[in-house]
């Protein structure tokens, strides 16, 4: 990737969007930081010795968790015998589920755990396993999600419809008011909408929230049509050999809400909180006034960075702006490019967001959910947030 490329999805080898208008959308400014800091990086894993990705910690980890995930999907299918041990194995099941989109397939299909693009492909393609696509996650998420984060009507992660109003700019309507306290029920339903509606409203209409995208063909559809045939076999095919229609409903609801509350939590710390801004393109020429790398910075919010093993478990995901800046990088090396981030933003006087602790961010969603469900003269304009002293990360 060049030095110079405005943001890591650039110069990927992707299909061409279909939505040529929409972009148009650039980042405007002086992009020295941005060079600097890639600079920085490059040279850290150059003085060391160390690989950017295929690294053998990621291998292990991969298996471990993999390994989890057989396991307690085996002793739930076939070894079960009370509520209770469904009820701990659904929870095992849920948390290796959310583990396997947190580390191995978000590695896998932000091209970040090999430079082999086969084992990339094959890595990503576990989500298709456990009920999403990894071509229409590619296009929400990593082009989408990490070209235009929080900009509403580009950025489809931060557009939850009619349910929720995340965004300063998105249409307050009445029952918004008590989204602060029933969207957390309903993050639990993230999965299931995903395994059983998302994924085909958006093959059918084209289209992934406001915005349109190219529909997979051969292998593509192939790996999408196989991935979803493996999914339903495995979350409802199989267990109905063993269990009844109730039963087998009741806990495949357990694992994938365990799944999906993770799933959307680790999401919305990051970029739906207090510190985060969402940005608009200027009026007058419809781009956006600060460069890239800077647009990730005043949007994106890292959390407990101390935490050594939440950061295991959700793959570094708590080391958001690291991952917003160098996605092609594995997610090992997040709490040392950390501090090289940490240490340029300082240099050249900007802002880097963190909250210390897992608590305080998800106080700071609660309180912005809130804050958005407030009618709209109430909730604008929005006060800026002081930028926040991010504790000292672990030392190697």
């Amino acid at each position: 990737m060049s030095l110079d490329s405005p943001h890591p999805y650039a110069d990927a080898a992707c299909p061409p969007s279909p939505n040529a208008s929409e972009d148009r959308l650039r980042f405007s400014g002086d992009n020295t930081f941005q060079r600097v800091l890639r600079r920085r990086v490059e040279d850290y894993f150059k003085q060391r010795g160390l690989k950017q990705r295929d690294n053998a910690a990621m291998y292990w980890k991969t298996a471990i968790i993999l390994g989890v995930f057989v396991a307690s999907y085996a002793g739930l299918v076939f070894f079960a015998s009370s509520w209770w041990q469904g009820l701990l194995l659904s929870l095992v099941l849920g948390v290796a589920t959310a583990g396997i989109g947190f580390n191995i397939q978000h590695d896998g299909g932000h091209q970040a755990y090999s430079d082999k693009r086969g084992i990339n492909k094959a890595m990503a393609m576990t989500l298709d396993m456990v009920g999403g696509s990894s071509y229409i996650w590619h296009w929400k998420h990593a082009r989408f999600h990490h070209t235009y984060t929080n900009i509403a009507g580009h950025d489809s992660d931060i557009d939850l419809g009619v349910l929720a109003r995340l965004s300063p700019t998105q249409q307050r309507r009445t029952w918004h008011r008590w989204q602060h306290l029933y969207l957390w029920v309903l993050y639990g339903a993230t999965a299931i909408r995903w395994h059983l509606y998302g994924d085909f409203r958006d093959l059918i209409t084209g289209t992934i929230g406001e915005r349109p995208f190219a529909r997979p063909r051969g292998w593509d559809l192939a790996v999408f049509v196989l991935g979803k045939l493996v999914f339903f076999a495995i979350a409802f095919g199989l267990p109905l050999a063993f269990h009844p229609v109730g039963t087998v409903l009741l806990f495949y609801t357990a694992v994938a809400a365990v799944a999906g509350l993770l799933l959307a939590l680790v999401f919305q710390m990051a970029h739906v909180v207090e510190q985060a801004e969402f940005p608009l393109p200027n009026e007058q020429s419809q781009q956006m006034d600060t460069p890239w790398a800077i647009h990730q910075l005043e949007t994106t919010v890292d959390f407990a960075r101390d935490n050594r093993v939440l950061s295991w478990l959700v793959g570094g995901l708590n080391f958001q702006v690291a991952h917003h800046l160098f996605v092609r990088i594995s997610h090992i090396h997040y709490p040392a490019i950390a501090r090289i981030i940490e240490d340029t933003c300082r240099e050249f006087g900007q802002p880097y967001h963190a909250h210390r602790s897992f608590a305080a961010g998800i106080a700071s969603h609660y309180r912005w959910l809130r804050r958005m469900g407030l009618p709209t003269a109430a909730a604008l304009p929005i006060a800026p947030v002081p930028v926040l002293v991010a504790a000292p990360l672990p030392q190697s």
